[in-house]
């Protein structure tokens, strides 16, 4: 009897002990986040699900075209691409996207260019859309890759850091389109 209440013990600590551990891992490190919506296509369709690395912000910050998921509103999570750094002036003019003056190569949206009759999106300057003239110090400027039906920066503005939960890029549902997105 006491051999087998020592045994349910042991698995009710090996039971708490994942919990746990599967816990901290998913507030703290990584975790699942389904891509609602089109303002990402063509890169990310609607319905992915994506892991969010919760701790590469947390050692190191941003880069251009980073992938990000951030709190948009208290309910929702939007999933946008890092246009505009910190310090950054942004200007968007006849389809080339402009940081500091200097003109960007955006690859990830060449395909799309040739599927689209017209712009992608509108010319705006950061300044137009934001009422600054810089991406201010602990923020970051997003973009969606479907520039054209993207609810972004140019409408909610610059991104607080600290709303950012984390970096996303890779892609495990559904299994036919697992990718690692550069």
């Amino acid at each position: 009897m006491s051999q087998s209440k020592n045994e349910v013990w042991e698995w009710i600590k090996a039971l708490i002990i994942a919990v746990l551990l599967a816990g901290g891992i998913r507030f703290f490190l990584f975790a699942p986040i389904v891509v609602d919506g089109e303002s990402m296509m063509p890169t990310l369709h609607d319905h992915y699900r994506m892991i969010v690395n919760k701790i590469g912000y947390k050692i190191g910050k941003p880069e251009r075209f980073d992938i990000v998921v951030f709190h948009a509103t208290e309910e929702r999570d939007y999933i946008k691409r890092v246009i505009g750094l910190p310090g950054d002036h942004v200007e968007y003019k006849d389809d080339v996207l402009y940081i500091n003056g200097e003109p960007i190569e955006e690859p990830y949206l060449d395909q799309y260019k040739q599927d689209v009759n017209g712009p992608l999106t509108n010319d705006f300057t950061l300044e137009e859309v934001t009422g600054l003239d810089k991406v201010p110090e602990g923020h970051i400027f997003v973009l969606g890759d479907n520039r054209r039906f993207s609810k972004d920066s140019r409408i909610i503005g610059t991104v607080e850091m600290e709303k950012v939960l984390g970096k996303t890029n890779i892609v495990y549902w559904p299994p036919s389109d697992f990718q690692i997105i550069k």
